[in-house]
Order: structure tokens, then sequence, then C-alpha cells
């Protein structure tokens, strides 16, 4: 391309912003068209409100098991979580607030880099023509040399249970409520269900769980579900395993969810996370020679190309792992790739994944499905945190580190921490596997004494010369 490359981008999300600072970067002309706000879902309804809220929760989660440490109230009272009250209008209007503040800096640091930023709706105009449709409906042809679309995703929502954003609420809506829920019932035990069961519960909410599956989060390790599982009954969550939501109506102030099997689960509220569908329908892609799943993703390769010369696709509207971290990647390695500077295309089994339940679950590389169904021969080894001198000094019982490795080389090909900060600790599993380290290599770097992350070089210690396929350690 001569001259001053056209970049055009619609979806303000991570995916987005982050392409938008590169190709403003590497001399790209770069315009990002985005109709909710800059950083999308993932800012304003997702990602930051759902783990700001998280974040109250741990707070609430720690102050629970003060008495364990020795900490009473004045009068003596070990249940310092029972005097605290609760204020969700001013949680939910905190979480807002941050969300609005976040996405007002990002779009400051997009403009400051030069990036041009339209409020509307885009939609390709073939392969090098962008319309950009403001909120008055008018509209203004970008040509374009480079098109990224990262459009995001919305939830998925039932016929049989329409939101109202009142007492049926998506994850979406739910920072609606000014008060506490009396017994909120969350339908769908994936990430989001679980997380926001567990979050609700701290804060001093009755919740039930439905669960289609045999356990909660059945996309995680089994071993790290099961430990979220047994945590989550213990705390009082009422779950329902292998039982399918079919429908959810509204009776007054009070929620009816009807099952499959006949049976109902009635709560003042219910959060319906049955996942989510992509924002690609009606924004021409088909027509630019765009090809999509079943489900309508965006398919892409490992450097964010699409089947449409010129077109590339970041974020959880193509067809992979949907997380902000990923959406950030794909897009970086678009504006890389396609502005011709260096670029190592995305390997999806060098990315870290993290879960924001009390504790977090974070995993990195192969797992143990990977193991059981054949498709790897590995060693491993599961630590529980429980033998940790940290983990004794904070009561923490439950958790563990496992570690995957190639059976020859030791080479560390994955791992999996359930632990409070597990998001924080995965780092180091995350570094040796992406730079292919054995676990001698791990464990020669220092840890410090007391620390969590003491366990992980252990467990990578207790790998060395093992001959057996699995040790697991008690």
């Amino acid at each position: 391309m001569g001259g001053v490359t056209d970049v055009v981008i619609i979806g303000g999300g991570p995916g987005g912003y982050e392409a938008a600072l590169v190709g403003q970067q590497l001399g790209g002309k770069v315009t990002l068209i985005e109709r909710h706000g800059i950083g999308g879902s993932a800012v304003l309804t997702d990602v930051v409100p759902s783990k700001t809220l998280i974040a109250v929760a741990h707070v609430m989660n720690r102050i629970a098991d003060a008495g364990k440490l020795g900490l009473r109230l004045e009068n003596g009272s070990s249940d310092i979580a029972g005097a605290i009250r609760v204020d969700m209008a001013e949680v939910h209007g905190r979480i807002r607030r941050l969300a609005v503040q976040q996405s007002a800096d990002i779009r400051n640091r997009l403009e400051s880099d030069g990036v041009r930023v339209i409020e509307g709706r885009g939609r390709l105009n073939g392969r090098r023509e962008v319309i950009a449709i403001s909120g008055q409906g008018q509209e203004e042809h970008l040509p374009a040399d480079i098109i990224l679309v990262s459009t995001g995703a919305h939830p998925r929502e039932l016929p049989t249970a329409v939101p109202d954003g009142e007492r049926i609420c998506t994850w979406a809506q739910i920072y609606n409520l000014t008060t506490l829920p009396e017994h909120l019932i969350v339908v769908g035990s994936g990430v989001t269900g679980a997380e926001f069961a567990g979050a609700y519960q701290a804060l001093g909410v009755k919740v039930s769980l439905i669960s289609s599956r045999h356990q909660v989060l059945p996309g995680q390790d089994d071993d790290a579900g099961a430990v979220i599982q047994r945590l989550y009954e213990e705390r009082g969550i009422t779950i329902y395993n292998d039982a399918r939501a079919i429908g959810a109506v509204r009776r007054g102030d009070e929620v009816a969810v009807q099952l499959e099997d006949g049976r109902e689960v009635t709560g003042s509220h219910c959060l319906m996370a049955v996942g989510s569908i992509p924002n690609t329908s009606g924004i021409g892609l088909e027509e630019a020679g765009v090809e999509l799943t079943e489900t309508g993703h965006i398919l892409v390769d490992k450097v964010s190309r699409t089947a449409a010369r010129g077109v590339y696709a970041a974020g959880d509207c193509t067809k992979g792992f949907a997380t902000a971290s990923v959406a950030a990647m794909q897009g970086r390695i678009a504006m890389w790739h396609s502005l011709g500077d260096a670029v190592t295309p995305l390997m999806l089994n060098t990315v870290s994944a993290a879960v924001f339940t009390s504790p977090e679950i974070a995993t990195v590389g192969v797992q143990q499905k990977d193991l059981d169904e054949g498709r790897v021969r590995a060693r491993s080894v599961m630590l529980p945190f429980r033998s940790n001198a940290r983990a004794k000094m904070r009561e923490l019982h439950e958790g563990f580190v496992k570690i995957f490795c190639l059976p020859t080389t030791n080479i560390v090909i994955g791992g999996v921490i359930v632990s409070p900060l597990a998001s924080e600790l995965i780092h180091t599993l995350s570094v040796a596997v992406r730079h292919k380290l054995t676990v001698d290599q791990l464990v020669e770097a220092f840890t410090v004494y007391p620390s969590l992350s003491g366990s992980v070089a252990e467990a990578a210690r207790r790998l060395h010369g093992h001959e057996a396929m699995q040790v697991v350690v008690h």
C-alpha cells in the first residue's frame, strides 16, 4: 500500500481499542466506530462491573472468616459479617461510576493518540469501505484499506424467560438493582453464573443455582469444579445439578423458574446466565465474503484474518476464547500483521484464563480432560494448598496447584491453580508454558517464604524424576 493506510475498526471493546492504539502507533489513519461506549460490554456491562462486584464479595468472604483468626467485635461476637449492612444502591452505583470512568479514560487515550472516534454503528460496504451510521441516522462512507470487526457479543435470552430488567435480569441488567435480592435464582452454572452466585451469596443473599450438568463449572478442570461445588454448598447455596431450566415467569414480586423435570424454583429475582450471541448479524459480513459459523461467530486464522482479504476480526464475535485479554491480543495481532510489523501468531494453547469465584480458578495450556480423552500424553501432579504455611496463616483449607509436563523432556505444558488470587499466580505457569520451560527450570527461580507461589515451585519439584503418569499429593 502506498501513502497513508486507512484503518477502520468496528467496535470499541478490548479488541477494537487495543487495535486502534497499535494501528495509530504504526502510522495508520485509524477510525474507530462504537455505538454504546468505548470499552464495549467488557468495560461497561461485563468484565469491569462483574469483577468490581466480586471484589466487594471477596472482602465479605474474608470478613466472614475473621472469627477463625481470633478477631471479635466489642461485644465478643465473632460474627463480624453479620454486623455489616450491604448498601446495594451504593455498591452498584460505584460499579457503574467506575465503568463509565474507565470508558472515558480509554477514549481520552485514543483521542490523544490521534484516533478518530465515531459514536454510531458500523457496517461493511464490501471489503474496502465501511458505512458509519450515527444515532441520528446520518451516514458517512469511510474508505478502508484495512477493516477490523470487533463487535463483541450480547447476553443470550430464552423466549420462555424474557428479561424485564427488574426481577428477571441478564448480566448486563443486574446492576440496576438498588436493593439486595431476597432470594436470587441463577440459571446457568458456567463462568458467569458461578461467579455471580458466589458473589451475591457473600453479600448475604439466599442463592439457588440451576446447573444442567453434574456440577458447577462443567467447562473447567473437574477437580477445580468439585472444590467450588463443595464450598458453595457449605456456604448455603442450593445447587440443582442435572437440572435444565426451560422458562422463567414473573408473578408480582416473585419469579418462578420451571425445570425440565417438572419442578419449580421460586425466588425474588432471577439472573439468566445462559451464554452469549455474537454481534455479527446485519453488518454486511457475508456480503463482503467473511465466513461465519452456524452460531454466527466469525472464523479467523492465527493472525486474526477472515476469509475476506483485508478484513480482520477480534474478540467475542470470533470463534475462540471469549476473554478480554484474548480479544486485545487478537486486535493487536491484526494491526501488526496488516501494517507489516513483526508478529507472532496467536497460540491458544498458551492462553491463561481465570474464573473469579472464591477461591479463583486459573488455567493455562493443556488440561486434565486432554489427558483423560487421550489427546495428550503427560505427567501431572496435584498439590493441595493446605500444607502451605501461608495458606495456614490465612486459614485457607481448599485449593491446589496442578501442573502437567511432557513425559520425556519434562517441559511444562499446562497447569491449574485454585486459590485466592489464582489469576495472579497463574502467570508463572503461563511464562513456563509460553517459553517451554522444564519443571527443573521452573524451580530454579526463587520464591518467597512463606507464599502461595511456593506451592507452584513445590509442585514442579514433585515432578522431578517421576516416571508415573500422575502424582497426587495429599
